[in-house]
């Protein structure tokens, strides 16, 4: 089932923009990620979505053998996930790994579709609660925003952060100064106390922290693979105010609203905050 929030005749006096955030459960095989993927992005399709994100690590989930399954972004499952953009005719937002040539491999978003061609590597690694992502993962250092068509013609600004980049507010603070209306948070986020009431804090305060859309897509819940906790789910669209539009629970599934883009210039011209 495809759960749709659809916004008040009032929110949609100008330009929209209609998101997904499709919460799979990825496994360690990218060739079957990638039939995955396309489920769940024509499950978003049909429902009226034109920017579709996917969680990180769609490509092959964490406790995977990383440097043995990173493509470059000509690859295989690259290229996979841009016929299924064309296809569809969406921006797909989809979490691989690429080889980042020091033996390590980048946590990688790759943007495709309608026009858009761009790749976000994860800046802040996972080196907390026992983990350390960082001997595995090279950091990105470049912010990523990129212009997604909207129905009416222009476009929408949308930005880029990664999972444990939503501890860092300067990232996303950065990213609504260069404009971004909406921000894509794809996670794998994994389980443990506290986690779950961390996720839906921090997603609300990096939405106000960058005053924009934030489309929050983790991973859906599963039981860890070793001693790699996967997801929890919990995938949220938030408004620029903190709100919650929408949110799935722990299961797989596919969320679709339509968010105004007016209301984040009404937002920024009152609390002009980016300014400072």
């Amino acid at each position: 089932m495809v759960r749709t929030h659809q916004p008040s005749t009032r929110e949609t006096t100008v330009s929209t923009l209609t998101v997904a955030a499709c919460q799979i459960t990825a496994s360690g095989e990218p060739r079957e990620n990638l039939e995955t993927i396309r489920e769940a992005a024509t499950r978003a399709a049909h429902g009226g979505a034109r920017l579709v994100v996917l969680p990180e690590a769609a490509m092959a989930c964490f406790g995977t053998d990383l440097s043995a399954v990173a493509q470059p972004l000509d690859g295989e499952f690259a290229t996979g996930v841009r016929k299924i953009a064309e296809k569809l005719d969406v921006t797909l937002v989809v979490g691989m790994f690429e080889p980042a040539g020091d033996g390590r491999v980048h946590n990688t978003l790759l943007v495709t579709g309608r026009g858009v061609e761009a790749a976000y590597r994860k800046h802040h690694l996972y080196d907390a609660f026992g983990s350390r992502e960082s001997e595995h993962v090279a950091p990105g250092t470049e912010l990523v925003t990129v212009e997604v068509p909207l129905e009416g013609g222009g476009s929408a600004t949308v930005g880029f952060a990664t999972c444990y980049d939503v501890r860092f507010a300067d990232q996303f603070t950065a990213l609504g100064r260069a404009g971004a209306q909406v921000v894509a948070l794809p996670a794998s986020w994994g389980e443990g106390p506290g986690k779950a009431e961390q996720w839906d804090l921090l997603v609300r305060a990096r939405a106000m922290d960058a005053q924009a859309w934030l489309v929050a897509c983790d991973q859906a819940w599963q039981p860890p693979r070793g001693a790699q906790a996967l997801g929890i789910g919990r995938s949220a669209v938030v408004g620029p105010l903190g709100e919650v539009r929408a949110r799935l629970d722990h299961r797989a599934d596919v969320l679709v609203t339509t968010v105004d883009l007016g209301i984040v210039d009404d937002v920024r011209s009152r609390v002009p905050i980016l300014e400072v």
